[in-house]
């Protein structure tokens, strides 16, 4: 049993309240507590070593990629984080400098997008250490955006560039929570993910929840210089392309609007954030399932993101 086929059996029959606008199945949950102007969004992840970062790992980018994960789900509904808790098991003879510089960089973070520390828990765990941050965010009432908007004909589009995030990124990438926030503000934004597993996999969620299907133009889908050079430094079996949509961890925003608005946000975006790279790598399709257009043709996409358990 993978990991989606793990929550899907976990959480067919969770208890549920009023409170609740959207619960499990999305990037953050959507809460109603009747607050006039806005929703408020819940948010849990983890980092455990040894899977999301080594011994040898700056104790200050386990801090930053600790909360950094959570605030790019924040961005994925368009929101904004407001509060965090922080869990932290560390195993027996734990250097107490090294948690502290772990929570420098987590805090370094944490005030740059305005986010309150407010409490946590410590414990332990022989096997390393583990974080979990349990994060607060709030979204203008009505407005959050979640993986189930998207339409046939809708262009799919994806910021920056994808692939080799092992190579650095995945530990020192910014979440795209003014970039959402201003797509949100400008665009109607049918559906968006951030991309935490992988292209091939997370496109797939936004496709499962909307019921529609994609596809996907090859020459289209920005590829890191990172995987492309460790393509050639030979220590790996994947191509850039294939890195691009599956190695995971790079933490940029998936998103469909209406193909009408295409150019016209392609050409907002190059003024609002010169600096970051937007793509228009497909369209949705009615239907189900992902296929590839290359220069041979159309073919179903075969590949898939990460997958704990698998």
């Amino acid at each position: 049993m993978n990991e989606f086929e793990l929550i899907a059996r976990l959480t067919q029959s969770l208890p549920t309240n009023p409170n609740v606008v959207t619960g499990a199945g999305d990037d953050c949950a959507v809460l109603d507590f009747g607050l006039p102007d806005q929703w408020l969004l819940f948010k849990t992840d983890a980092i455990v070593e040894g899977i999301h970062f080594t011994k040898d790992t700056p104790p200050e980018k386990i801090g930053h990629k600790a909360l950094a994960r959570c605030l790019s789900d924040i961005a994925a509904m368009a929101g904004t984080p407001t509060a965090a808790l922080v869990t932290i098991a560390l195993p027996p003879g734990f250097d107490v400098k090294f948690i502290e510089a772990i929570y420098a960089g987590l805090s370094a973070l944490a005030q740059k997008h305005g986010v309150a520390i407010v409490g946590g828990e410590t414990t332990t765990n022989p096997g390393g250490i583990l974080i979990s941050i349990a994060l607060l965010g709030s979204v203008p009432r009505g407005r959050a955006v979640l993986r189930s908007g998207a339409k046939a004909g809708d262009a799919i589009f994806v910021t920056g560039e994808l692939g080799g995030s092992l190579a650095g990124k995945h530990l020192e990438f910014e979440p795209r929570l003014a970039e959402a926030r201003w797509l949100a503000e400008h665009f109607s934004v049918h559906a968006m993910i951030d991309l935490s597993d992988g292209l091939a996999g997370d496109l797939r969620h936004i496709l499962k929840a909307s019921r529609v299907g994609a596809e996907l133009l090859k020459p289209a889908i920005p590829i890191s210089r990172a995987a492309k050079l460790r393509a050639k430094e030979g220590s790996r079996t994947k191509s850039p392309f294939a890195a691009a949509l599956a190695d995971g961890e790079d933490f940029e925003l998936l998103f469909t609007v209406a193909g009408a608005d295409a150019v016209k946000l392609l050409d907002a975006w190059k003024k609002q954030f010169p600096k970051l790279k937007l793509s228009c790598i497909g369209k949705i399709t009615a239907g189900e399932g992902v296929t590839i257009r290359d220069q041979t043709g159309v073919q179903p996409l075969t590949a898939h993101g990460y997958v704990h358990f698998a």
